[in-house]
């Protein structure tokens, strides 16, 4: 969570953990985008660093039944968007059941709602103003990179997160390679 002062007041955002790496620090000027959930006893809000991020956490909150606010940012915050969205195209039930508050049922709803909505055309996000954000290296190679990891051994958020770091250090055209050898780095 953080909070955002606007013209003197703090509002409260809840975050996941793949935007609180990009946020600056305190008393930095920062843009989200947002995403606000009211119900009768609460108002809150809930950021993103890309509106990729948003639009995804959107889809997952609006179209999947059995998941809301907290475990979307549950989801995002342990996958980033490419590695979920690869995840739904190929049906990888096993990597989906492996985030927080998803089971093998949950998963298999994940796919069977979202795939026909999520493709694998885009690009890497890139962030607002206040933003440091990841350089746009290819899905296909970031995607092939995060696979890489998981094969040595690393769990599927820390490779993400490994790759993530990578990509945001090198040139948009970086090969597989170099983002392997950049993230074991």
């Amino acid at each position: 969570m953080v909070v955002i002062e606007t013209a003197g007041l703090g509002y409260e955002v809840h975050i996941p953990v793949t935007t609180a790496e990009r946020v600056p620090g305190i008393g930095k000027e920062c843009s989200l985008h947002t995403h606000s959930v009211y119900r009768e006893d609460s108002a809150t809000l809930y950021g993103f660093a890309t509106r990729e991020d948003r639009d995804f956490f959107r889809l997952l909150v609006e179209k999947v039944s059995g998941i809301g606010p907290k475990i979307g940012i549950s989801i995002l915050s342990r996958m980033s968007v490419e590695l979920l969205r690869s995840a739904i195209a190929s049906s990888d039930i096993a990597l989906l059941s492996k985030c927080p508050g998803i089971g093998k049922k949950t998963a298999e709803r994940l796919v069977i709602e979202l795939k026909d909505k999520v493709g694998l055309s885009g690009t890497l996000p890139t962030a607002g103003s206040g933003l440091s954000a990841p350089s746009a290296a290819t899905p296909s190679h970031f995607q092939d990179a995060v696979a890489s990891l998981m094969t040595l051994g690393y769990k599927p958020a820390e490779a993400d997160k490994l790759t993530r770091k990578a990509a945001s250090q090198l040139p948009a055209d970086a090969s597989v390679e170099a983002l392997l050898k950049a993230a074991l780095a």
